[in-house]
């Protein structure tokens, strides 16, 4: 079963650019609502493939898009 991770965002430009971003590189993303147990201050959230977490860490800070948190679902 894939396990999947969420990026937190500060605002909603912030999670459009870096769908842009991470699809442009070849990682497949989806926008979900920001799940209940973690806080956020925007209602968006970026799903991904877990074992990914340390390619989309790299892209969104070589992109200098703004994230507040990445963590995994259902850990």
């Amino acid at each position: 079963m894939a396990q999947f991770g969420v990026v937190l965002f500060y605002t909603t430009s912030a999670v459009m650019r870096a769908e842009k971003m991470l699809k442009k590189s070849g990682y497949a993303v989806k926008l979900v609502p920001t799940p209940r147990e973690f806080s956020s201050d925007c209602g968006i959230a970026l799903r991904f493939d877990w074992d990914r977490r340390d390619q989309v860490h790299a892209v969104l800070e070589e992109a200098k898009v703004e994230f507040s948190a990445i963590h995994q679902l259902g850990a």
